[in-house]
């Protein structure tokens, strides 16, 4: 079976580093290698994207390739991923034959599905994600599932080791309020491929927002192998103490998947606290403000805040390409 690129848990703390010196090499013109010359990357979106489409397009062309996009159900038939199912409803083509007809003509094949926050029990097992890798011949990419944001998780390690150095940092994951509930994807990785990479974590939420258990556990896991810990807080303001990474998020609460009600009135006590703003900063060590993008401005993080010398998020969105093209070239070169 191919090599895939679904999770940086599926990566060691040194190939995590080789990564990261290749896309280093790429952002500084050292390699100017073409790995992909001749060849095509299929990139599959079930959802929208800025970034993370233009990105792997743009990264893609540079390393000699051709992308060829397809929107199921916009640009490509309607993809059912389930197994043993009688296909008499709204979907067109199965998963099993639409993987591997791409396999022949492509090189690899990205993937972004966000979680429908229908059945958290389903979800967390990335389904659609798992069909995807179950059935390629090729490398398949996760560009974004219903878990994991692996893509997005390594651009951040490299913004962090660009303006800190290498080392072990004192990092923040925060929640913060938004109006819907989102998926856990970012957040997930974040603190999956902080701890791997041996920074100090506190993840600090509102009550009923923990995070997946198992998850929880392989970050403690991958922590103490590294040398580094893992606290979670639910004091919004202590948790930015001495800190010198400050990552935002909203991310939904598991106990409303597959609720009719949005956890709107579970959240609306949450929205003046829970925002990233001048005066949770000042109690930093200096610390960077990151965030994935895109970002609803005066409800996760205030003006003040990402229009600062601190904000680093700009960097965190140009090192998808540099990430994505390490990426490609290890997997494909």
């Amino acid at each position: 079976m191919p090599r895939n690129f679904l999770t940086t848990a599926d990566w060691t703390r040194e190939e995590l580093d080789g990564l990261l010196d290749a896309a280093l090499r790429f952002k500084r013109g050292e390699d100017a290698s073409k790995p992909l010359a001749g060849r095509s990357v299929a990139l599959v979106f079930f959802n929208p994207s800025l970034r993370t489409r233009a990105s792997m397009q743009v990264g893609v062309y540079e390393l000699g390739g051709q992308a060829v996009v397809l929107e199921p159900g916009g640009t490509s038939w309607t993809l059912e991923h389930r197994e043993a199912v009688v296909m008499d409803g709204d979907k067109t083509e199965h998963v099993a034959e639409f993987v591997r007809v791409l396999a022949r003509y492509c090189s690899a094949i990205g993937v972004r599905t966000f979680a429908a926050l229908k059945d958290w029990n389903e979800e967390r097992r990335d389904p659609v994600l798992s069909a995807f890798a179950k059935f390629s011949e090729v490398p398949v990419i996760n560009l974004e599932s219903a878990m994991h944001h692996p893509c997005q998780a390594l651009a951040d390690m490299l913004t962090v080791r660009e303006r800190l150095g290498e080392g072990r940092k004192r990092v923040l994951l925060t929640w913060a309020w938004h109006p819907k509930p989102l998926p856990m994807a970012v957040p997930n990785s974040f603190a999956l491929a902080a701890a791997q990479m041996g920074h100090d974590l506190t993840i600090a939420h509102p009550p009923g927002y923990e995070l997946d258990d198992e998850l929880i556990g392989e970050i403690n896991s991958r922590a103490f192998d590294a040398g580094a810990t893992v606290r979670v807080t639910r004091d919004i303001e202590e948790a930015f103490d001495g800190q010198e990474v400050v990552y935002a998020k909203s991310w939904g609460s598991k106990l409303f998947y597959g609720s009719a009600a949005d956890d709107i009135e579970e959240r609306a006590p949450y929205r003046r606290e829970w925002i990233v703003d001048a005066g949770k900063m000042r109690r930093t060590d200096d610390a960077l403000f990151m965030h994935c993008l895109p970002v609803r401005r005066n409800c996760i993080v205030t003006d003040e805040v990402i229009d600062s010398p601190a904000s680093v998020v700009i960097d965190e969105a140009e090192n998808r390409l540099h990430v994505q093209k390490a990426i490609m070239a290890k997997l494909l070169g």
